[in-house]
């Protein structure tokens, strides 16, 4: 079994128990990748992107959630949210 099935396996079997604390990670990781994107300023287009990307993936989890979509859509976002916000962080942070 691959990691990845192995860990949407176990998030989907206590899929109600993971959605506040994915909510409250993804928002605070988001949040922090918003943060360093405006400290480094946004008088470029590619800031004005990876703050407006930044924005609509992290936006896109929570109202997946809301909207309740499939277990496996919500993971998949879930997973997409965190590595495009903490490969934001990484880049501006350096």
């Amino acid at each position: 079994m691959t990691l990845y099935a192995q860990y949407y396996r176990e998030f989907q079997d206590k899929y109600t128990m993971y959605i506040p604390l994915t909510i409250i990670l993804q928002s605070c990781i988001g949040g922090i990748a918003a943060m360093y994107i405006l400290m480094n300023g946004l008088d470029t287009i590619p800031s004005l992107v990876q703050l407006f990307v930044c924005v609509i993936i992290t936006s896109f989890y929570n109202a997946a959630i809301l909207a309740q979509l499939r277990e496996k859509w919500v993971f998949n976002t879930l997973l997409l949210s965190l590595l495009f916000n903490i490969g934001f962080i990484i880049s501006n942070a350096l």
